[in-house]
Order: structure tokens, then C-alpha cells, then sequence
């Protein structure tokens, strides 16, 4: 385990989030499926991180009341949908950046995935690559911009500057914001920093890279 991995681990814990420690991804779900309950109702957010993991495969496996937004087709189905979502017992997800601070860093087009990270389930569980480990809060953010935001855009065929050309629009600007950019699918951002809740947040520091 690296220096920078110890200090975010220890970072985290001191923001009452649980974090632990997997050298592979194949420890990571075996981690997750130890934090799970088996009958549990589980949903997750879009992550390639838990695709790439095998965490999607595990939580797939017929052991919980999986919630899916696959099953959503129209706004109807969309309503119930996240009517559920919000009191499932676990939400899984990844994070687009942690800071060796212990400061998780999350941007999103609808809210649905950081308001899961923020209030509902009654636990979240996050699996995050070695990859998305940056020193400052200003190091996250540009990494969203000139990782996470182009690849994901590319990935969903959304047609935008950063997607083109691997940075956001917004760093060709002097003193460009946080929020500054297209506000394609960056139009929401969370910092979550100590916790009120402890050990509501589980953070699995895996020494692989894994998605975006």
C-alpha cells in the first residue's frame, strides 16, 4: 500500500467514513458482498468502476432485492422507480475523485446519483481505483474535467467540446469556476467532507485502476 493510499484511508476515517483496503478488484467485491446484507434491497449508480470491478455481477447474483434503473421506460416507471431508491438499505457507486484529505468530490448531469450519496439509503458503499486518488480538492475538480466528464461523454455519446477534445471548454478560459463548462452532464457538484452520519459512507480504496 502506497503512501498516498494510507493517507487518504486515514483521511477518510477521520471524516467518520468507513474505508478500507483492497489490493485487487477481486478483493473489492469480496468486500462489498461482507458489507451486504444477503435479502437486502440494493440499488446503484451509473460507475464503470463497479462494472469493471465485478460488483455488478455480484449484486446481480438473485442474494438481494435489486433495484435497477434498466426497468425504468417512461416517467411513470421513473417516479417509482427512484420512490424506491431513496429507502433501499444500500446504494453502491463510485466516486470521480477522492482527496488525500479524505474529501470525496462528485459531479453529475441529474442529481440522482450524489443526492443517493448525500440522503436516502441508509448505507453507501463506494468502489474507487487507485486512479481517482488526487492530492488537493482543485486537483479533483480537474480531474473531472479533463478525465471523468470527457470519457464519460464519449462512452454516452453526447456530443460535446470535452468529448472532442479530452478537456472541458472551460479550461481554455482565464479563471475559469467550478462550475463553468457546456452543463451537459456536469451541472451538479458535491464535495462531501466529515460525515454527521458515521460510517453511513464505506469507501474501498482498491490499488487498480478502474473506470474513469
Amino acid at each position: 500500500m502506497n503512501e498516498s493510499i494510507i493517507k487518504t484511508i486515514e483521511a477518510l476515517k477521520k471524516n467518520n467514513m468507513n474505508a478500507f483496503y483492497a489490493e485487487t478488484k477481486e478483493e473489492a467485491v469480496k468486500k462489498v458482498e461482507e458489507l451486504l446484507t444477503h435479502g437486502a434491497t440494493v440499488t446503484f449508480g451509473g460507475s464503470m468502476s463497479l462494472k469493471e470491478a465485478g460488483v455488478i455481477d455480484l449484486i446481480k447474483n438473485g442474494n438481494y432485492n435489486l433495484l435497477d434503473r434498466a426497468s425504468i421506460t417512461d416517467e411513470k416507471s421513473r417516479k417509482e422507480f427512484f420512490s424506491k431508491a431513496y429507502v433501499a438499505d444500500y446504494f453502491l457507486s463510485s466516486s470521480n475523485a477522492v482527496t488525500e484529505d479524505g474529501i470525496l468530490y462528485n459531479v453529475d448531469g441529474n442529481a440522482n446519483r450524489i443526492s443517493m450519496i448525500v440522503h436516502g439509503p441508509d448505507k453507501v458503499i463506494m468502489v474507487v481505483g487507485k486512479n481517482k486518488i488526487v492530492k488537493t480538492l482543485d486537483d479533483a475538480v480537474y480531474r473531472v474535467k479533463t478525465v471523468a466528464a470527457p470519457k464519460n461523454c464519449v462512452r454516452l455519446g453526447i456530443d460535446t467540446y470535452c468529448a472532442k477534445m479530452g478537456k472541458c471548454v472551460s479550461l481554455i478560459k482565464e479563471n475559469s469556476k467550478i462550475y463553468d463548462g457546456c452543463n451537459r452532464i456536469c451541472c451538479d457538484y458535491l464535495i462531501s467532507a466529515k460525515q454527521r452520519v458515521e460510517g453511513r459512507i464505506n469507501v474501498i480504496i482498491v490499488n487498480e485502476d478502474l473506470g474513469y
